[in-house]
Parts: C-alpha cells; sequence; structure tokens
C-alpha cells in the first residue's frame, strides 16, 4: 500500500509538469523594440513617442534601477480566430521571486495601463482577429537578497553604486493559443494531489483521491494531452463533488497584496509596484466576479491616483462593486512602537479621512500583518479612530514563546478591548495550497471557541496579488472533503462572524512584543533622530502657528503642515522607521526629515516671532506640557529664575561637577563613580559606562539582535578635561571618536554626545547601575507607559532581553526612583546586577549606534549628534517631564508682552499632546490630552479664549459627545491613561 500511494504521487508530480507545459497548444514570435530610458522613469506619452531599437530574445537589458520600454507587435494566425489568444512575454524572471526583481506594466497602444507582468503573471489576453501593440514599462530592480533568501552586504542597494552591467533578458515574446480545458485539468489534479498529501493514510477519502488521480492519469495521452483533457477531467468530477464534513473548519480567504511602502527598493518604485499590482487586480476582477481584494495604506492609494489615475478610477469602481476592498485605516502600514503618540493618532486620522473621502468608506479593520510588535497604546487609538478589529500575522515569527491565541480579544494599555486576529496559516501571501490551508486547521489554537480563520491570498511587493490560478483552488476548495471550506469574503464579514460566535475570546492584557527583530529600535540612528525630531517640531508648530491665528488672526498654515504630516506618517512605515530598507530608502528619508525639519523651524519663527511682537524683553516659548523655569506650559514667559551655577573641580586625574542639586564624580576614564542627590548615593557601581559588542546576528542584519550579544563586551575608557559648563570626555576606538561634555541642569545629568562612528556590526551601549531595586522598569510608550520585567524568571521575561522605549526609561522602588530620557534613542535593556555585599542593582542601559551591513551596507556611517540624561529622584512624573524636556528646547524670543496659553490643565498628570486647529479648516480648536500616570483622576481644562461650544470628538474630529463647559473651564474625569479629544468653537 505504501508503495503504491508513493508511485501514484511521482506519478503526478511528473504528469503535471506535462500538462502544465501543455496549457499553451501553439506559439508564433512577437517583433520586440526597446527604447532605454537615460535616468528616472518617464511619462507614458512620452515613452510612446520614443525612438524604439529592435531587440530579440537572448538581448540583455536593464542596468540596476533602469527603466527599459519595450514595444512588442504582432498578430495571431487566421486559424486561430475564435480561440483564446494571450501574448507571453518573459522579460527574464526568476518564478521563484515574485515581487523582487524585475517588474513591468503593460499599456495599450493609446498609453492606457492593461495589467502588471511578473513572474507570477507573464500573460496579457489580446484578441485573436487584430494586430498586437503592447509596450511595457520594465524595471530592472536588482535582486538584493540572496537566491536562499538570506541578506548579504551588497552594494545593489543605491542607483550611486549598484553599476551599470544589465540585469536581466529577454527570454520569451510570443502569441500563443491557450487551452482552458488543460488549464482546469492542471488545476484538479493539483488541488487533488495538494489534499491527498495532507491526509492521513488510514484515511479512506485519501485512498479515494489516489485511485481516481490513477484513473484520470491512465486517461491522459501524454502526446494528445488537449484531446484527452476532457476524458481525464471526468475521472476526478466525483471526487470533486463530495461535499466537505460538517465539522470543516472555515477559511474566509481575502485577495491581498502586502506591498511594503519602500524596502529593498525605494518609494518610486513602490508607486509602480502599486500600479502594476492594482491593475493586476482589476483586470482579473472583470473575469473573475469572485474575487475580493483588501488594501490598506492610504499612502499607496494616494500615489494610485496621483500617478495613474486611470488605475484609481478602476480601483474606485470596484470599490463601489464591493470587490476591492480599503482596509488597515492608516496612512501606511506603520510601525507602532517608535512612532510617537500624536504621530499614531494622525495615522488614523488621516487613513481613515482618506478612505472617507474618496471613497465613502469607513474602514473597521486595522490591517497590519507585519509591522514588528504592536504597542499597548493601539487598541485605545483603534476605537477612537471608529476602528473594530485588529489583524495582524508576525506575531508567529517569535524566537521563544508561540503566542497562545488566534482570535482573542486585545486589552490595551487603558483597558480598551478589540477584537483581534491572527490569520494560522502564519503567511501574508498564501496561494491557497493545501499544505497551507491543512496547516492553518492543525495550527489554530481556538479550537471549539471559534470554527474559522482569514487567509490572506496573493504575491506581494510587486508581485500582483491574487493570480486566476489561486482563484481556481479556491473555486474547488469551497465545498471538498477532506479540505477546510475556503469562501472568499470580505475582512469585516469574517470579524463580524468571528465575533458573533466567540464572543468570550481569551483575553491578552499589554503588549504585543515581537520576540524578534530588536536590532530595529536602533539600526539607521539619523532615520529615527529625523522622525523624533519633526514630531516634536511639528507639535511646536501647530501650537505656535494655532495660538498666532486665534490670538493675532494670522491664517494657519493648513497645507504646509498637511503636506509636512503626510511625509512623517509615511517615513513610519514599517521598513523605513526601523531601519530595514536599503541605502536609497535611508539617504532619501533623512534627506527628507532635514528639509521637513527646516520647513517647520520656519513656521515657527514666523509664529513666534508674531506672537512676540515688538520689544526687547528675552520671551521663553515653552511647548512642553510642563511648567519650567518659571513659564507657564505652552505659553511665553519672562523667564524668571536662572538654574543653578555648576562648580567643576578637579579630583584624582577626574573631575566632580557640583550644583547644590547634585553632586557628580567623574574619574579620569569619563565614568561616573558617584551621583548624590541630596543625602542619596544613585549608583551602585559606575554610570555612563560605554560598552562595545560584537553584533553578528544569526539571520537579518538590520533588524535583529541576538541574545548572544552580551556573551562579549569591551568597556570603553576615555579622557577627560574641563570645559567651561562641564567635563568632556573623548574615546577612540577602531577609526571610530565619540566625545561627549557631561553638564548639569537643575537636578538633571546631562550627556550631549558626537559620535563619528565608522564601526561595523558592533552595538554601543551606555549603562548606568543603579542603586535602586526593583523588578519592573516603566518604559514609556504611546499616551502612557508600560511596565517590564527587570528579571528573566519566565521564557516570556527572558526574551525581552532588548526593547522600545520613548522618552524615558523608570526604576523605582517605594519613597525613590531614577530615570533615563534621551532625545532620539528607542532600544533599551534594563537587567538585576548581584551586588557584593548581598542585594541586587538596576542597571539600565541605552543603545546608541549599530552597524549592520544589509541591506544597507553603510549604515549610521558617519557622524551623530544625540542627548540623554540620568535623573536622579525622579518619580514617573518627573520621568514624562524631563522626557519631554530633552525633547523640547525652549525657545528665546524678544518682544513685548507674555503669550498666555491656549489651554491650561490644573492636573500635571494629565498632559496635553496637541493644540492645533481642525482639519476641517472650521477654525475651532482642537486640543489633545491624556491620563499619564496611569491613575484615575480628574482634571480642569481651561480655556484661553471664549468658546460657545465644546465637544469630545474622536481622532477624525468628529463630535463624540458634548462636554460641560462654565466659565471657559471643562471639568473631566479620566481613567488610566485615557485619551481624551475637545473640540472648542470659538465664541463670536
Amino acid at each position: 500500500m505504501h508503495d503504491d500511494h508513493v508511485l501514484i504521487e511521482q506519478r503526478l508530480r511528473r504528469m503535471l509538469a506535462r500538462i502544465h507545459r501543455s496549457v499553451y497548444s501553439q506559439r508564433v514570435p512577437l517583433d520586440v523594440a526597446a527604447w532605454p530610458v537615460a535616468g528616472e522613469p518617464v511619462p507614458v506619452a512620452q515613452a510612446l513617442a520614443a525612438p524604439y531599437a529592435p531587440v530579440r530574445v537572448g538581448d540583455s537589458w536593464g542596468p540596476p534601477w533602469s527603466t527599459t520600454w519595450f514595444r512588442v507587435t504582432g498578430a495571431a494566425p487566421a486559424d486561430w480566430t475564435g480561440r483564446p489568444v494571450e501574448a507571453l512575454v518573459d522579460i527574464g524572471f526568476d518564478v521563484n521571486r515574485t515581487g523582487f526583481h524585475a517588474e513591468g506594466l503593460v499599456y495599450g497602444a493609446d498609453g492606457s495601463p492593461v495589467k502588471g507582468l511578473n513572474p507570477s503573471t507573464q500573460w496579457v489576453r489580446v484578441p485573436d482577429d487584430q494586430p498586437v501593440e503592447l509596450y511595457i514599462e520594465a524595471a530592472a530592480n536588482p535582486l538584493i537578497l540572496s537566491p536562499d533568501n538570506l541578506f548579504w552586504p551588497t552594494l545593489l542597494g543605491d542607483r550611486d553604486t549598484a553599476g551599470s552591467q544589465p540585469l536581466y533578458r529577454l527570454e520569451c515574446a510570443e502569441l500563443a493559443i491557450f487551452e482552458p480545458e488543460v488549464w482546469e485539468l492542471f488545476h484538479d489534479l493539483e488541488v487533488l494531489g495538494d489534499l491527498e498529501a495532507e491526509l492521513d493514510l488510514a484515511d479512506p477519502r485519501r485512498w479515494q483521491l489516489l485511485r481516481a488521480i490513477d484513473r484520470a492519469l491512465d486517461r491522459l495521452d501524454a502526446q494528445a494531452i488537449g484531446a484527452t483533457a476532457t476524458s481525464a477531467r471526468e475521472e476526478l468530477g466525483d471526487v470533486l463533488a463530495v461535499p466537505a464534513r460538517a465539522s470543516a473548519h472555515r477559511i474566509s480567504a481575502v485577495g491581498h497584496a502586502h506591498i511594503d511602502s519602500a524596502w529593498l527598493w525605494p518609494m518610486r518604485e513602490t508607486i509602480r509596484k502599486v500600479a502594476r499590482t492594482c491593475a493586476n487586480v482589476t483586470e482579473l476582477m472583470e473575469s473573475h466576479a469572485e474575487l475580493v481584494y483588501a488594501m490598506s495604506s492610504a499612502q499607496q492609494l494616494a500615489w494610485l491616483k496621483e500617478h495613474r489615475p486611470e488605475v484609481f478610477a478602476r480601483v474606485a469602481d470596484r470599490v463601489k462593486a464591493g470587490q476591492f476592498v480599503p482596509v488597515g485605516g492608516m496612512w501606511v502600514e506603520s510601525d507602532t512602537n517608535m512612532p510617537g503618540g500624536e504621530a499614531l493618532a494622525r495615522q488614523f486620522a488621516y487613513g481613515k479621512r482618506f478612505f472617507l473621502d474618496e471613497f465613502g468608506v469607513e474602514t473597521e479593520e486595522v490591517w497590519l500583518p507585519d509591522s514588528f510588535g504592536y504597542t499597548a497604546a493601539l487598541p485605545q487609538l483603534i476605537a477612537l479612530s471608529g476602528s473594530r478589529w485588529f489583524l495582524t500575522q508576525k506575531i508567529s515569527w517569535n524566537q521563544t514563546n508561540k503566542f497562545p491565541h488566534h482570535t482573542f480579544w486585545w486589552e490595551g494599555l487603558d483597558g480598551t478591548r478589540v477584537f483581534t486576529h491572527f490569520p494560522p496559516v502564519d503567511t501574508y501571501n498564501s496561494k491557497l495550497s493545501g499544505a497551507e490551508l491543512a496547516y492553518a486547521v492543525r495550527n489554530f489554537a481556538d479550537k471549539g471557541g471559534a470554527s474559522g480563520s482569514l487567509v490572506p491570498f496573493g504575491y506581494g511587493d510587486g508581485g500582483g496579488g491574487p493570480t486566476r490560478e489561486m482563484l481556481a483552488r479556491a473555486r474547488r476548495l469551497s465545498d471538498l472533503d477532506g479540505s477546510p471550506r475556503v469562501v472568499i469574503e470580505r475582512p469585516a464579514d469574517f470579524f463580524a462572524r468571528a465575533e458573533a460566535e466567540y464572543p468570550d475570546a481569551p483575553v491578552w492584557s499589554g503588549e504585543l512584543y515581537l520576540e524578534f527583530h530588536r536590532g530595529t529600535y536602533t539600526s539607521q540612528a539619523k532615520t529615527k533622530q529625523g522622525n523624533r525630531r519633526c514630531e516634536h517640531l511639528l507639535r511646536e508648530a501647530e501650537l505656535w502657528c494655532a495660538t498666532a491665528a486665534v490670538r493675532l488672526g494670522t491664517a494657519y498654515p493648513y497645507e504646509q503642515l498637511d503636506r509636512i504630516w503626510k511625509l512623517v506618517l509615511l517615513q513610519q512605515f514599517h521598513d523605513i522607521l526601523p531601519g530595514s530598507s536599503i541605502h536609497w530608502v535611508h539617504r532619501e528619508a533623512v534627506a527628507n526629515y532635514a528639509a521637513a525639519a527646516a520647513q517647520l523651524e520656519t513656521l515657527i519663527t514666523y509664529a513666534t516671532s508674531a506672537l512676540a511682537g515688538d520689544g526687547t524683553t528675552t520671551l521663553v516659548f515653552n511647548a512642553a506640557p510642563h511648567a519650567r523655569g518659571g513659564v507657564p506650559p505652552l505659553g511665553a514667559w519672562p523667564r524668571s529664575d536662572r538654574p543653578p551655577s555648576t562648580t567643576i573641580t578637579p579630583q584624582d586625574g577626574g573631575y566632580v561637577l557640583d550644583n547644590g542639586i547634585v553632586r557628580v564624580t567623574i574619574d579620569r576614564h569619563g565614568l561616573l563613580t558617584s551621583v548624590i542627590e541630596g543625602d542619596r548615593e544613585v549608583l551602585a557601581g559606575v554610570g555612563n559606562l560605554l560598552q562595545l559588542h560584537p553584533d553578528t546576528p544569526n539571520e537579518f542584519d538590520a533588524w535583529d539582535i541576538d541574545a548572544f550579544y552580551r556573551h562579549v563586551a569591551i568597556d570603553l575608557n576615555g579622557k577627560v578635561t574641563a570645559a567651561d559648563d562641564g567635563v568632556r570626555v573623548t574615546h577612540r576606538l577602531g577609526a571610530s571618536t565619540i566625545t561627549q561634555l557631561i553638564t548639569l541642569e537643575n537636578g538633571v545629568v546631562v550627556f550631549d554626545t558626537d559620535i563619528d562612528w565608522h564601526e561595523r556590526e558592533k552595538l554601543l551601549k551606555a549603562g548606568f547601575d543603579l542603586d535602586v531595586t526593583a523588578d519592573r522598569a516603566a518604559f514609556e510608550i504611546q499616551f502612557g507607559h508600560v511596565y517590564r520585567p527587570t528579571h528573566a524568571n519566565t521564557s516570556w521575561d527572558a526574551a525581552k532581553f532588548e526593547t522600545c522605549a520613548h522618552r524615558f526609561v523608570h526604576i523605582g522602588e517605594p519613597g525613590y526612583g531614577v530615570a533615563v530620557v534621551n532625545d532620539s534613542t528607542y532600544g533599551h535593556d534594563v537587567t538585576r546586577r548581584p551586588r557584593a555585599g548581598g542585594g541586587v542593582s538596576t542597571v539600565v542601559r541605552l543603545s546608541l549606534l549599530r552597524a549592520p551591513r544589509s541591506p544597507d551596507p553603510e549604515t549610521d556611517q558617519s557622524h551623530h549628534h544625540l542627548r540623554y540624561a540620568l535623573v536622579p529622584g525622579a518619580d514617573i512624573l518627573d520621568a514624562a517631564r524631563e522626557g519631554y524636556r530633552a525633547n523640547l528646547p525652549e525657545r528665546e524670543v524678544f518682544g513685548g508682552e507674555p503669550v498666555e496659553p491656549l489651554v491650561q490643565v490644573d492636573n500635571d498628570g494629565v498632559i496635553v499632546e496637541s493644540v492645533k486647529l481642525a482639519d476641517d479648516r472650521s477654525g475651532d480648536i482642537v486640543v489633545r490630552l491624556f491620563e499619564a500616570l496611569g491613575a484615575h483622576t480628574t482634571a480642569a481644562v481651561r480655556l484661553g479664549f471664549p468658546a460657545s461650544t465644546v465637544h469630545t470628538v474622536d481622532l477624525l474630529e468628529r463630535r463624540v459627545a458634548g462636554v460641560a463647559e462654565t466659565g471657559g473651564v471643562v471639568r473631566l474625569e479620566l481613567r488610566p491613561f485615557q485619551i481624551v479629544t475637545l473640540r472648542a468653537l470659538r465664541a463670536g
């Protein structure tokens, strides 16, 4: 019996290859001419009018990142009339590399887009009785991944270093007759063969399938497959007609094409990938009414509208028909660990508003299959955006612990719960193969409570999305014994049914930490620094421009702020901000951030100067949410006090800094050996210890930090000199130089750091051994903080050996705490260290720089400037206050009268995150605030302008409820970490 099944399976594999070759029965060559484009892509009209030169099959084309236009012409023989005819064009595809190299967009002779070409879709249906004239815009994108899907250092990731040798060769340009019956036979056999391979040998159904396959192959003449295909199919009809078992798992199949907005290609190429894929999908929908396709990322559809309006119009028509389904609700599929709170809120505001404005669609599914972990702030933001459900797949990549659920309620930082699904198929690029679907059923963790799961199917990253082959599989698997039932449907239909079926699904509380890709908190420091800086500049620009508009009647720069926000949101995409793209992407990102920052500085300067007015008084503009130096938050005031001066005293080759609040001893190597605040020693060991670790992760260079990096550490020793306002420490290592200026600012120890970085595959950390015993540490995230363990009691704890924080990390014991704040660092580790005399201390370390070599071999090989600080004696509120202070420096402007804040809050634990004018340009003032300490509390919000009405609104600034306002004061009750957005209509 064993030999029988093996022989039949071997026979099937061999015959499937023959059948596949017979899908096209006759072929005639097409004439091909080419026009190589010099430089960047050109408009279609220019390409149609270009001078083409003849080329032949076998000719090379395409230097890296170039474009070549091919013109293919010909005609079908007269005796083909009435037969389905297709143009077959292979521009050098590797069928195993779909989405990662050469691609093309086919245009008709009139310049209208037809469909995309890629390794999985090399055909174009053409008329059988008319001349053929097609134009192909072919992109010679280099293959950055190695043939075994590994990342190795390569110079192909930037057009300036990629070279000029052609990458591809024209392999095929033909007209051929498509044989539908042969094609159908292929899929009958493929589906049944895949199914039987997944069934147990003891299952009678498997043997039923094997015998039917054997009989069908007996009826097939290998020399006349087209003539005998129908006869062979007849042997399979009965087994294909056996319905699925009543208990069969239900697969909700959703067409999809995960397209990274930038990754192993620049954004300009993503724009073309989106056009190719959307052209493919809408073309396929014309012949397959059952296809439902979900697409996220409003930015990508905005690109399509701008660059390929004809394809966008086709998309809009299919949205109306219910086949093309906008999902995701965000501007891009962003990273969710590192974007700031306001930026993450704007991801939803901009994304959902685009879908509403363009299609009239209120997206309810948040679609993030591929981001690298998910912040605990996300459930509340999902709910506040008017969304209901969340989907991801990436947590299946965990290295250590298998996540225990596939369908569950996710409870966020503030207690908000959102119904969540992880597709157990463990891919967002399914082909709907039998092996994938069988795995999804076996892997599904919520059997008994739930009876179905979702499978996104389609080739991603320019692979063109779903194919007619996938739809053929889905059709056969819709109700087939031995298989899960496959139903192509909208994501909302799946979620609504799943939620109704499983209302008491288990609850997961807190962040969804990905036990993988921990290096993304640190890679490409300039990209991360640009994001952090622009986020805070946007806060300032909106605040001061709104204040000037209300106080002075100046014009609010809606268009400019809108444009900058969209750029910042775009670059928070999950392969840009995390630092996992090619050099070209990050070179552009850094330049974009610099340009945005310059524009924002101009807006801020204009607004603050206008508000300050004429005069010679030095006014301090404080955009932070807390008072400092006698200056109120969100306003401007003459400085009422000065920070205490610091004495610098030599001691044992080092120095002592003392300003009467904190006393810091720095040894001759630049290490802090003592930090005394009040009468308390803060350090248990040394502070500001710079350590260099080897950083050679097993698999994904830019993405990963593997735990074994800790096995080797080199402690850096520097040289110290006195400076005017502190102590300068210089470290030299290899070709790199680190220079730090250590100063005291009130009770804070500041490390102003310049690094000329030329290390390779190294990780630079800065650590503080603190005399605080804590089994957990607080890490700032969006709109609050989460606690993570400092120990490794369980495998879940141990896996969090590198984690993300925003502006601060805080550790505390009853009565005392310490914070470490930063202006651009995200990666941290916090551990416990045994002390010689007993007990443990807590070591907080920041990850300052990495040096991975792939996919960008020049990662961070440049000069960097960053700041971090130690805050002794800090509680959580102090940590939050100093975190904002580090990122929102005061601005001094000469002027006259002080500037009263537009908004004041009587509770320092309730933080104002943004003040702006409403997006609808009504002139209403919008204020977003949140409870920051994790406590139930009340707050009085005083408005510094007459308001006729005040409403609570969602993230899209739509009314949720009215708020009582008395004498310009709004009184709020807030739960821990609750976000509230107020919209005030000015009186008069």
